[in-house]
């Protein structure tokens, strides 16, 4: 199941798109910012129906 969300690069601020894959369950990423090419950490929580995202620079 496919997800499509905003969120704001820890690094520069902007906001960026997303699409999350929530099929896997619980999930810890690194992927670089679409702006500013610097490395974010995600942290994907999904609890059935619910799901939250979490954005780190890589210092956090």
């Amino acid at each position: 199941m496919l997800e499509t969300t905003h969120y704001e690069c820890p690094y520069c601020g902007e906001e960026v798109e997303t699409t999350l894959d929530l099929s896997g369950g619980d999930q810890t990423y690194i992927e670089d910012c679409a702006v500013c090419c610097r490395p974010i950490t995600f942290i994907l929580q999904v609890h059935g129906d619910e799901w939250m995202l979490e954005v780190k620079s890589e210092n956090e």
